[in-house]
């Protein structure tokens, strides 16, 4: 299994804990973003739990052209520097343009391939080339295994800092589901697996101009990853879930987040003690 090291944060080999992977879907605003982090940091530093900071400046791939996309490149990359540098936490963001990726390079520890993106090689081999630990979100619509190709596109770059993360696979219409076996599989290609609980239980469309979802699954479905045995965990949390501007209904709410970590850590701490 790989190891990468971000700061404090061990992931993969040799990693005693799961890391989190946690944020908003996207920057609001800064005060939003802020009350976020700062509970998050407190939220993970009371149990001691390996955590990078989650926010995108663009989301470029929202159901509705009307729909709330973000600050933009400019201003949300510049709350993305001051995040990192007072708070001193590694930082992640995705990117849907390979044009962006040098300036987002300039700023954040991880470069995130969104799912639908993740057989683009233009972006892959950006990414890669960027010198970040790139994290590739495994598509709706790919089996397993076929991941591996998407992986060597970074690894050809000269780059292979890579996670893979799981989000469900789409069997029909607005539903994703999550195929268990996906996680041994992927983690057999030898790179961090991370499972997105909050994705997973998103509703694509499912609201007609923007996606729905069921944010009191991703409990159980964190749990039932942590028993099969993942690296990390990647989930949006909002202070107020039915006011976000972008995947409300699949994020999970502040106050609910410690509770939810405290049953993932202890299901893992299970695993790895009778592994």
């Amino acid at each position: 299994m790989k190891r990468i090291k971000l700061e404090s944060v061990v992931i993969g080999n040799g990693a005693e804990m799961p890391f989190f992977i946690m944020g908003p879907c996207v920057i609001e605003d800064e005060g939003v973003t802020i009350k976020t982090l700062e509970a998050l940091l407190e939220i993970t530093k009371s149990l001691n739990a390996p955590f990078i900071f989650k926010a995108s400046y663009d989301k470029a791939n929202r159901t509705s052209i009307k729909s709330f996309r973000g600050p933009g490149l400019e201003k949300g990359l510049a709350l993305l520097k001051k995040i990192k540098k007072k708070y001193n936490v590694p930082v992640l963001t995705d990117v849907h343009c390979a044009h962006d990726v040098p300036a987002v390079a300039d700023v954040v520890d991880i470069i995130q391939i969104p799912a639908f993106l993740c057989r683009q090689t233009d972006m892959l081999t950006a990414a890669g080339r960027s010198g970040c630990v790139v994290n590739i979100k495994k598509g709706q619509f790919m089996a397993p295994a076929d991941i591996n190709h998407s992986i060597q596109k970074v690894v050809n770059s000269g780059n292979d800092n890579i996670l893979i993360t799981e989000r469900g696979v789409s069997f029909g219409y607005n539903n994703l589901v999550v195929d268990f076996r996906s996680l041994p599989i992927m983690r057999a290609l030898g790179y961090p697996v991370v499972f997105d609980a909050t994705h997973s239980v998103q509703s694509p469309s499912g609201q007609g101009s923007c996606s729905g979802g069921d944010r009191s699954m991703a409990r159980y479905l964190a749990r039932a990853a942590a028993a099969v045995g993942v690296d990390g965990f990647f989930m949006e949390v909002h202070p107020d879930p039915d006011k976000a501007l972008c995947d409300g209904p699949n994020s999970i709410a502040l106050k609910d987040l410690k509770g939810i970590l405290k049953e993932i850590i202890a299901v893992d701490n299970a695993v790895r003690g009778h592994e």
